[in-house]
């Protein structure tokens, strides 16, 4: 059995309503497996497909972000409560250590695991940390401490890895030169690398992008400006046709898991993250393996257990 470990930033469970644009988004994969929307009310588990709410908050005042969101899944310690805040953007300076020395990619090489971080990072990527125009992501820096290659374009062009905005297509917006190829091939991408790896990471960021009203450029140049809930609607679209590629192609035996950092995208009314719980949505055949999780904080260590179980 592979893990396929889908991190989608910016992602909560909200109930259907006027103000949740998931209730209405174009995400046919998902509402069949859900038999609905991807709202709270389609928590439960069925035959081969979970849907859990977790908590992201960790027990901290505040409203939860992306830097200690996304350390906390990849490590599975509470750094928000150690660190005494929810940190935005990129994971406190202090506590890069630990997402280096104890994320899943470490504890699963170091137990003689095959990890694989799908993304591809291109030359302008690495130029722009150089620059000081980026700061490293939890997953980066996570991926350095575990020795995991970081694909390029060299790989995105053997179809062995995924720009981050899935399609290629924003790639090409912002100057880059990356093919472009539809959702559900992306998918069909990563369902294949699982054959060779017992973790495959892949992260998008579009979502959180969508929810805050970054992807005008995704209309066409003869259209206005699509709304905030157009946006997310072209975003979850891109999930959903990515979740639908890994599904015609990954191997019975296969397990795909989708989770988040903080709610965002589900409340048009919220202007910055919300509270509410994220997904945990696992497709596959023993899902048991995560029906207790509760927070995001348990996330690391149930995919950890799930890889070395499944070569035991």
């Amino acid at each position: 059995m592979s893990i396929l470990f889908l991190f989608v930033d910016g992602v909560g469970l909200a109930p259907e309503g006027p103000d949740n644009p998931l209730s209405d988004a174009p995400t046919p994969a998902i509402r069949s497996l859900l038999n609905g929307a991807f709202t709270i009310e389609r928590v439960g588990a069925s035959s081969g497909v979970l849907l859990r709410p977790l908590d992201a908050t960790m027990g901290v005042t505040g409203l939860p972000q992306s830097g200690t969101g996304q350390t906390a899944l990849l490590t599975g310690v509470n750094v928000a409560a150690i660190h005494g805040r929810h940190q935005p953007h990129v994971p406190p300076v202090a506590l890069r250590p630990l997402l280096m020395e104890r994320s899943i990619f470490r504890r699963l090489t170091e137990g003689g695991r095959r990890v694989a971080f799908a993304n591809a990072f291109g030359a302008r990527y690495w130029e722009a940390l150089a620059a000081r125009r980026l700061r490293r992501s939890a997953s980066v820096i996570a991926a350095e401490g575990a020795g995991v290659r970081f694909r390029n374009d060299t790989d995105l062009r053997a179809g062995s890895a995924l720009t981050w905005d899935i399609t290629g297509e924003m790639i090409r917006a912002s100057g880059g030169d990356a093919p472009i190829i539809s959702a559900r091939a992306a998918g069909a991408r990563l369902a294949r690398l699982a054959a060779h790896y017992d973790l495959v990471f892949f992260e998008t960021f579009i979502t959180d992008l969508a929810g805050h009203g970054r992807l005008a450029h995704m209309a066409s140049s003869d259209q206005p400006p699509p709304a905030v809930a157009e946006q997310i609607h072209m975003a979850m679209e891109r999930v959903d046709g990515l979740i639908a590629g890994v599904l015609d192609t990954m191997r019975s035996g296969d397990t795909l898991l989708l989770t988040s950092d903080h709610g965002n995208i589900e409340s048009l009314t919220a202007k910055t993250h919300t509270c509410n719980p994220t997904p945990l949505l696992v497709i596959g055949r023993d899902t048991s393996r995560f029906e207790h999780l509760i927070s995001i904080v348990q996330v690391a260590d149930a995919v950890v257990a799930a890889a070395q179980e499944s070569l035991a």
